[in-house]
């Protein structure tokens, strides 16, 4: 290491966020699990005026440098809804990478000063920016590429991130499930009762009419995941803004929708990995590379698919109805996975540890927690 001293400024110009994202490749070049994220989308995510987060919320993002070269990058955030949901005084820090100890704790304190004159007493992280973006630090599963909307870090940040006074906020799970050759004769006489009822329908989304259908599919998930920690609730600007986001990678037969005498009541959005599709971008889609991504999304194949959202309206919840209806989700989307796309495994997740009704059908016969995020806090002295 250099024995150059650390120093650590905020990001203010046009270069400074070309570097702030960039940086991602020298912390991950040659980790053979790194997936590049496609860099129009980091941008995007941490720019005003694209991102409907800043409508209620605010950031501010260094860079860490020694000796004129970029050794680390981090965000605090102050947001709105997160006062309301977490109580007041919560502040954030995500978007965090680093070379060594030393520049790591130079930004989370740099992090922790800025919360403080924020006026915020409690410091979690890492978000990135938001809840629904990529929360939690990987502390498990390394050996293994994420899937689509999953972070990947390295596995020397638990350490810096503990060392700088945080302990375990919340875990979240991922399960890995072979699809194609699942099947568990409980769970099926539980699907075939609901299919023999007359009250529930189970139909896949249509695509023609996706913004009606996001719409019902993502207030459903604001009813449903109300309860759970660290819940913030999607306004309608972020709606509409994810919606559009998501629209490229779905896919008629993997989303579905569940009924209850007309009623949707429950939803499971399925996406194939794509991952697999951008990995080989490296980040980038012009001037060629966006057309290569857009035929491959014409008929994705896939070795995996991932459910990062599912719910069940809140009235229903804890009841046999609902794991019912979940199973049916499951069971008919597993079919058009394997069948129409020819995916062998699946996986669900995030799911917090303590969730214990999204535990008990993400913990399918054969499935395993294949990755561990923790989220971290701190009490921020005065």
């Amino acid at each position: 290491m250099s024995s150059a001293a650390v120093t650590v400024r905020p990001v203010s110009t046009k270069a400074d966020r070309k570097a702030f994202v960039d940086f991602a490749w020298e912390v991950y070049k040659g980790d053979p699990h790194w997936v590049p994220p496609l860099k129009d989308e980091v941008h995007g995510l941490i720019t005003p005026g694209k991102n409907p987060w800043f409508e209620h919320a605010k950031a501010q993002l260094w860079l860490a440098e020694r000796g004129g070269k970029t050794v680390g990058r981090i965000s605090a955030q102050v947001d709105e809804l997160v006062l309301k949901q977490m109580g007041p005084g919560t502040g954030n820090w995500g978007m965090f990478e680093a070379l060594d100890g030393e520049a790591a704790a130079a930004l989370i304190a740099t992090a922790e000063d800025w919360l403080r004159k924020q006026g915020m007493t409690r410091s979690i992280g890492p978000i990135s920016l938001s809840i629904w973006d990529e929360p939690g630090l990987e502390i498990e599963g390394f050996q293994q590429d994420p899937t689509a909307m999953m972070g990947h870090h390295r596995p020397e940040y638990r350490a810096w991130v503990e060392a700088a006074g945080y302990a375990k906020a919340k875990d979240l799970l991922t399960y890995e499930v072979d699809i194609a050759h699942w099947n568990d004769p409980k769970i099926d006489r539980l699907i075939a009762a609901g299919e023999r009822n007359p009250h529930i329908r189970i139909r896949q989304v249509d695509k023609s009419k996706f913004n009606e259908e996001a719409r019902i599919i993502l207030n459903l998930l604001n009813d449903a995941w109300s309860g759970n920690w660290g819940y913030v609730p999607l306004t309608e600007s972020e709606i509409a803004y994810a919606g559009k986001k998501l629209k490229p990678i779905i896919y008629n037969e993997l989303v579905r929708i569940a009924e209850l005498d007309g009623e949707p009541v429950a939803f499971m959005l399925t996406i194939p990995d794509i991952n697999e599709l951008i990995k080989d971008l490296n980040g980038e889609l012009f001037p060629f590379n966006w057309a290569k991504l857009l035929w491959r999304l014409r008929k994705p194949r896939v070795s995996r698919a991932r459910v990062p959202l599912m719910g069940v309206a809140k009235k229903l919840q804890q009841s046999r109805m609902a794991s019912m209806l979940a199973f049916m989700l499951i069971e008919f989307t597993r079919r058009d996975c394997v069948g129409k796309f020819g995916i062998g495994t699946g996986e669900f997740g995030w799911i917090l540890e303590d969730n214990k009704g999204m535990l008990s059908i993400a913990e399918l016969p054969g499935a395993r927690v294949n990755h561990r995020y923790r989220v971290f806090e701190k009490r921020l002295a005065s």
